[in-house]
């Protein structure tokens, strides 16, 4: 979903998010008819696991961002089969790869402005039930904790970063930890931070720092430090 893809068609994605606002979409509880009840199980379970550290005592809130998660997965579960399902097909079908390639493009362009638009849509109904902190711990949640993971190892990696240079660094994991909340599997979740930690690696070793010496030195002031 890079940004070069989703400007031309701004206006859209944010009507077709607030359509989705408008309209509301179905719990988790009431999977659609016919889904494979081991997935909605599956994806109903994660959900929880995410849920559970926020600690949200009133019962019925905490159904709702359950259920509010088990449905984006699902949402983004059917637009992720769908691409994967025409990009397949246009490989396979003979005739000019130019013209596959094309019509490739087209269905990435039109699934990132779905998914888009379905950001929009989950984090706007998660701010309805939750504060923003909490927000926050779902969105690291979905995306295995690597902001708050990798910051900590940038910050012991280099002690001596400046309070400009920690924004920086973290609001671009930020950023990657938007795009990693809509992909469609945790090997590219986890591509979206490396191509982020490539750019702070690029940005630190440009402002004058050594990172392979810096990683040295924390492992050994990690092995000086243990018992």
């Amino acid at each position: 979903m890079h940004s070069s893809q989703v400007r031309p068609r701004v206006a859209l994605a944010i009507l077709m998010g607030l359509t989705f606002l408008g309209m509301g979409r179905p719990a988790a509880a009431a999977a659609p008819a016919g889904e494979d009840p081991a997935y909605t199980r599956t994806i109903t379970e994660r959900a929880a696991k995410i849920v559970a550290p926020l600690g949200i005592a009133d019962a019925d809130r905490a159904a709702r961002v359950r259920d509010l998660i088990a449905d984006q997965y699902r949402h983004l579960g059917r637009i992720h089969d769908d691409l994967d399902a025409k990009t397949a097909s246009a490989k396979q079908r003979p005739g000019d790869a130019a013209v596959a390639q094309a019509y490739i493009k087209t269905v990435e362009n039109q699934a990132n402005l779905e998914l888009f638009a379905l950001h929009r849509a989950f984090v706007a109904q998660l701010a309805a039930e939750l504060t923003p902190d909490e927000v926050d711990q779902v969105k690291d949640g979905m995306t295995y904790d690597v902001v708050p993971l990798t910051f900590r190892v940038y910050q012991e990696m280099l002690p001596e970063l400046t309070d400009d240079q920690r924004t920086r660094i973290h609001a671009w994991l930020i950023e990657a930890r938007e795009y990693a909340m809509d992909a469609g599997s945790s090997e590219k979740k986890h591509w979206w931070f490396g191509k982020y930690k490539g750019r702070i690696n690029n940005y630190l070793s440009a402002a004058g720092y050594d990172l392979k010496q810096a990683e040295k030195d924390l492992s050994q002031r990690k092995q000086q430090a243990a018992p």
